[in-house]
């Protein structure tokens, strides 16, 4: 491996995270939001590392019996790129020859993080559990077998019904591993098909004084089937990069939303900090 394919810093540190293997657990809590990253760990027995490089914040501790670290990743699937690569090779490369690990490590990534709804009868407030994730921000077609066969012929109704979305990014679609979702949502919190972007303004149909390529894109989107019949219910911008990586690598991946917007409906979460906490609860409680 050449110098330049794994950055580390003078001390051997991952390059961005600025992490050692000693610093991070198996069980990681990936958020969007750096500030949020405390409001996870404020839950932990105690906390062992705290540790911030850039808008990267990782702290790891105990709660119960479990160790556990909550990283902050920023927003995209560009940092999400960034964080999973970072994160994998701390347990699957060897840090002293550089080499991958005969006997990887598989780790198990939650995401928590917020949403909007694109279907009206999904109500703001509501905790959202990404069964599936349809990526069409640009990340996953630059790795090599990027798309789950099992799904390609959903990815092709989608841009028959939407031709436009040809000249954007290609569709690709990865699952929550089943096992695992199943461990989170149990049988009360609901579970959704995740719609992740490449930006938050022209990318999911927002226009403030540029207009986007794809008239009525929303609502192209939330009319859109599966040929299995399954809609579209919440639009993002990480889960599918997390499922798309964790699969390749080897790891298991689910992703919980908060709720906090109805594209639908035109509503907002009145009280966000209430519904991201209680999400930050429920979650550690079923870990």
């Amino acid at each position: 491996m050449k110098p330049t394919e794994w950055m580390r810093t003078p001390v051997g540190a991952v390059y961005h995270l600025n992490l050692m293997p000693e610093q991070l657990a198996d069980t990681i809590i990936l958020v969007g939001d750096p500030d949020r990253v405390e409001k996870v760990s404020r839950h932990f027995d105690c906390i062992e590392y705290r540790v911030q490089h850039r808008e990267f914040v990782t702290h790891t501790g105990i709660m119960g019996p479990q160790r556990i670290s909550v990283v902050g990743t920023g927003i995209g699937t560009d940092n999400i790129d960034i964080v999973l690569n970072e994160l994998d090779s701390l347990h699957n490369l060897d840090f002293v020859d550089e080499q991958p690990l005969t006997a990887p490590k598989s780790l198990r990534l939650i995401r928590l993080g917020t949403s909007g709804a694109l279907q009206a009868d999904l109500e703001v407030g509501t905790i959202l559990c990404s069964s599936m994730a349809l990526g069409l921000d640009g990340l996953m077609p630059f790795y090599a077998d990027a798309a789950d066969p099992e799904w390609v012929d959903y990815t092709k109704a989608l841009l028959e019904a939407v031709p436009e979305l040809r000249h954007t990014a290609i569709p690709v679609l990865n699952a929550a591993d089943p096992g695992f979702l199943d461990q989170v949502a149990q049988t009360d919190l609901p579970r959704g098909f995740t719609l992740t972007c490449a930006g938050f303004y022209a990318p999911q149909g927002r226009r403030l004084r540029l207009n986007a390529r794809i008239d009525d894109f929303i609502e192209q989107i939330a009319d859109f089937r599966f040929p299995n019949g399954m809609r579209i219910t919440n639009i993002e911008m990480e889960t599918a990069g997390i499922y798309g990586l964790a699969r390749l690598m080897g790891h298991r991946a689910v992703s919980v939303n908060a709720i906090l917007a109805n594209r639908a409906t035109g509503h907002r979460c009145q009280n966000p900090v209430e519904i991201i906490d209680h999400m930050i609860r429920t979650v550690l409680e079923r870990l």
